[in-house]
């Protein structure tokens, strides 16, 4: 790992103040029946609950989503790491609530064990018939969760410059965050399912470097003149400099199904945004590497997870990911210490000696012999580890 010259500052400036690297955290969680331990298309009977409200108390928010068996939620704008763990775990809390009071339970994960994508009633919404009127199976076969993390810059050039730089990182957050090992029922071979089902959609996957915002903004442009989107929302890269926001946003990570591994990955993402932007602002960068080997990493970390090699571009070795991870938090260790998420991102280590959420599924599912019901289960308690505190468990209404 390194960084080089880039020449295209005086080396003066000073760094932003870590209150500047502002987070807002997106997760999407499957809602599933307690019986079947099925995805259960019942966003719309959580939401007339809420009487339709978008709003669940304290600016916290959640909404439908493509599929109606899909809530998403989203933090307000968090001011550090302990905003973002308050935030994610009242809306975890919330969530879990509305369900089980309307029958039915919440499970954080990257893909459903046994669900099929057919079974699923998608939301009647203008937006989401107008993508599956536009992709047919290719939306309706969309059933998959993840996790968006926004890290806020000053202004886009800035957050064109750490997208391009923060691609190499994406492979390691991506193997990090693995919880799809399994498919239609079947064990697919891949710790990320999620990410090889979301291929199929267009404009996926690592980005093309861009040389400025200008040059990123021509792109949208063409692609709306000549039809083939509606505005810069159906670019659905793996991180992008946002189009209404001034963040950059990272979208690569399967959904994490306990709350200390969300919490992990954000801090781990705050603090690459603010290390690669004080190497910027030091007249430093990240090396730049093609997106085609990048690619190669992010298979790997889909292929494997935690216990596969990813590449070393400069040294043009294999490493094993544990030390990949180790060198990465002596890189970010002066972010940590600046934002104050040491804990909460050296987290990264417990997971690779305890597995990702995709390790622990196939470990119930084999210890089970082959019983999903176990493995949903499994999957229903880490969601709500470290959510409630004893006097907060929820009343279950009876079914």
């Amino acid at each position: 790992m390194g960084a080089d010259s880039v020449g295209d500052g005086d080396g003066t400036m000073e760094g932003l103040a870590p209150d500047s690297y502002t987070l807002g955290v997106e997760e999407e969680y499957a809602i599933v029946h307690p019986d079947t331990r099925a995805l259960k298309s019942h966003i719309n009977t959580m939401m007339r609950m809420h009487k339709g409200k978008r709003a669940i108390g304290e600016n916290l928010m959640f909404q439908p989503e493509l599929h109606q068996s899909v809530v998403e939620v989203a933090t307000p704008v968090c001011r550090d790491i302990r905003d973002a763990r308050r935030d994610i775990r009242r809306l975890r809390r919330m969530v879990i609530e509305r369900a089980e009071k309307t029958g039915a339970r919440i499970v954080a994960v990257g893909t459903h064990p046994f669900s099929d994508w057919k079974d699923q009633r998608i939301t009647r919404r203008k937006r989401y018939l107008q993508i599956v009127d536009d992709m047919q199976d290719v939306a309706r076969g969309n059933l998959i969760f993840g996790m968006h993390v926004h890290v806020g810059v000053p202004n886009s050039d800035v957050a064109v410059e750490i997208m391009n730089e923060a691609r190499y990182f994406l492979p390691h957050l991506l193997a990090l965050s693995t919880s799809s090992p399994f498919w239609l029922g079947r064990e697919s071979g891949l710790k990320s399912t999620r990410s090889g089902v979301f291929r199929r959609f267009p404009r996926t996957g690592i980005p093309s470097k861009f040389r400025s915002a200008s040059e990123l903004s021509n792109y949208v442009n063409i692609l709306v003149d000549t039809g083939c989107i509606e505005d810069a929302g159906k670019i659905w890269w793996d991180i992008r400099a946002h189009h209404r926001y001034p963040t950059v946003e990272f979208r690569i990570c399967d959904l994490t199904t306990k709350l200390e591994e969300t919490l992990c990955l954000v801090a781990i993402i705050q603090a690459l945004v603010f290390q690669l932007r004080e190497l910027r602002m030091a007249n430093l960068g990240w090396r730049d590497y093609p997106r085609a080997l990048i690619e190669e990493n992010k298979w790997r970390a889909m292929r494997h997870g935690i216990h596969g090699k990813l590449i070393d571009f400069g040294k043009r070795q294999e490493v094993e990911f544990k030390q990949l991870m180790e060198e990465l938090l002596i890189f970010l260790s002066p972010a940590l210490d600046e934002l104050g998420c040491r804990e909460e991102a050296e987290y990264a280590m417990t997971i690779c000696e305890e597995g990702t959420s995709a390790d622990r599924q196939l470990a119930n599912y084999q210890e089970s012999d082959g019983d999903f019901n176990y493995v949903v289960d499994r999957l229903i308690e880490e969601t709500r580890a470290g959510v409630f505190d004893r006097e907060e468990e929820p009343t279950v209404a009876p079914e």
